[in-house]
Parts: C-alpha cells; structure tokens; sequence
C-alpha cells in the first residue's frame, strides 16, 4: 500500500458554496463552505448522461479536508470510491458536504445554537449540485451516508426530508441515547468539576490552550456541543440536559434529545420510514457508544415501520468506533446499486 496519494479514474471538483441560510449564524463560523463532489469515469465523455447522487457526511469534529487524511496501509475514502467505480460499480457523483461549526460540528440540524445546516444541506447544497452537475434530480436516485454522528445526519435527515432522499447508510450512527449519551454525562461531571461545574468556563479554557490537552476534554466538547445542536436556549445558549455537580438527568431538556433519537423518531415518521429504496445499517461489535446497540434497536424499528427485509442490509462486525472507514466503500457499492434510473 503506498503511503502517497494516488490518480484517480474519476475526478474531484472542489467548490466553495455560499450559504445564505448559514450566513449571521449563532457562532460567527463561515458561511462560505467547501464542497467537494466526485465525479465518477466516464463523466467527462457522456455528456448526456445523468447520474444517482450519493450525500457523505462526516461524524463529530469531522471536517473536509480529512477525507485526504492517510494511515498506515490504508487509502483514504475518495480512492477507495473511485476503486470501485473503475471496477464496475455503477457510477454515482458523491458529494462531500461540509457541516464543521466551532463546537467541532452540526449534527446536521437546524439549532439556534448552531445555525441551520439542516436547511443548508436541504435546501441549498442539493439544489447547488442539481443545478450544476447532471444529476438525477429524484428522490429515488439520491442517498445520504455518514458514520457516527454522520450515520446520525443519515437516518434522520430522509425521515425529515423524504421528497428528497430515499435511500441511506449509515455505519456506527448515533441511536438509543440512554446507551451513547448517559455513559459519559458522569465523566463530564468530574471534568467540570474545577470550573464549578460551568461548562462556559470549560470552553473559554478550552479555545485558550492546544485542544485536547485535559482530561475529560473529548467528552465535554462532545456534550456542550450536542447541546449546542439539541437543547439550545432560544438565543443559542447551550444547555447542557443534566446537572453538571450531581449529574442528574433534566426531564425537559434531556427529552428534547430524546426527540432527536433516531429510534424514536421512526414511529412518528413511518410513512417516510416505508418509502425507503435501501437502508444499510452497521456498527462494530465492541464499538465503545454502544452504537451497535443502537444499530440492532434502529433496525427493529424500521422493520416495525413496514420497510421491507429486502431493502435493508443489516451488519455487526467485529470492531470498534475507530477504524471502520473500509466499511464506507461497501455501503457505497450497495446504495450504487439500487439507486441507479
């Protein structure tokens, strides 16, 4: 495996979107994004011929230059894509949608402490790569993949949104809060037990000095960034959902999470659920959010909702959160499959 970048068959378009719904959001971050869309061989040469688009959104603290980012004995996600257009899976265009705000991401809802990146993935950056590129401008030819907090941006946005995307992927996706979430609110707790339990005094400390250099660092900026998304106060105050000396649970704000649970949220949005092409669901085994839990319980609910077996992949692996890129190209290769004209 060279450790070097490689040519591609296809090609990448890197643009930069600008958005008018992310303009004046909450935290001053950009409002002009990169965009970076992958057009598969053969596109140059066909000018006629219209492609199924697939969105990838990326988890907590993910931004677009990762996806150039290189380990050991691995390729990074756009070559392996591009590996399996030039072998014979069906061509889609995919687009790499930037979501990054202060707090290390959106999870890609709109939120008075975040800004609208629902509404700008939805109803900006679609019809930016429809208007410019040859789509195939349906539902039905349109996907959407993510991994972790990405996998959560998956599962919720075609529920939200089914006159756009019908079809998803989502691997190690944030789902059954009470396994992911709860765990960590007691060491957060303890982290912000030197501030006084004020998570505003936490952050200010935090953008002042290299980042993750405390311990409890990664687990906090989780937290109030999730709550910046989830249970922000109107004039975009975080509020965490538990109390930061005792670390009990508060009903009100912790149910506005709970209503942004996948899980929960598919009984509500059944008729969107059974309208589904192709559903692939994974997660590792020993994955350390319990998103495999989450995954299994996801899984029964879209069964429950009415969308058939035969549309839906479902798979545990033996593997944690960590390290489980190879699994994107397979999930891309099955929706390629099913959402091709």
């Amino acid at each position: 495996m060279l450790p070097w970048s490689a040519d591609l068959a296809g090609r990448m378009d890197r643009q930069v979107i600008t958005s008018e719904l992310l303009r004046g959001n909450p935290l001053g971050d950009p409002f002009e994004r990169p965009l970076h869309v992958y057009l598969p061989p053969g596109y140059d040469d066909e000018p006629g011929r219209r492609y199924p688009a697939v969105y990838v959104i990326q988890g907590y603290t993910g931004h677009l230059a990762m996806w150039d980012n290189r380990t050991p004995f691995r390729q990074p996600f756009p070559e392996t894509a591009d590996a399996l257009f030039a072998g014979g899976t069906p061509p889609v265009i995919l687009v790499l949608v930037d979501a990054w705000t202060a707090y290390g991401g959106s999870q890609f809802v709109d939120s008075p402490g975040t800004g609208r990146y629902h509404s700008y993935l939805c109803d900006e950056v679609v019809p930016y790569v429809d208007a410019r590129y040859r789509t195939l401008a349906a539902r039905e030819h349109r996907a959407i993949a993510g991994k972790s907090s990405g996998g959560f941006g998956a599962m919720i946005t075609p529920m939200l949104r089914p006159d756009l995307f019908g079809a998803l992927a989502t691997h190690a996706g944030d789902a059954l809060y009470e396994y992911c979430y709860v765990p960590e609110f007691p060491q957060v707790v303890r982290t912000l037990r030197q501030w006084g339990g004020d998570v505003g005094k936490w952050w200010d400390d935090f953008r002042q000095r290299p980042a993750m250099t405390r311990p409890g660092d990664d687990v906090t900026l989780c937290a109030l960034g999730v709550a910046a998304c989830f249970s922000a106060d109107q004039d975009g105050t975080p509020r965490l959902p538990f109390d930061t000396v005792t670390g009990e649970l508060i009903p009100p704000l912790w149910q506005r999470w709970l209503d942004l649970d996948p899980v929960r949220m598919v009984p509500e949005h059944a008729e969107a659920v059974r309208s589904l092409r192709a559903v692939w669901i994974d997660a590792g085994t020993r994955d350390e959010f319990h998103l495999d839990v989450g995954a299994e319980a996801f899984h029964r609910a879209i069964r429950a909702a009415g969308l058939p077996e035969q549309a839906i992949h479902f798979e545990l692996f033996d593997a944690g959160h960590g390290g489980i890129d190879y699994r994107y190209p397979l999930a891309v290769d099955w929706l390629a499959r099913r959402i091709q004209a």
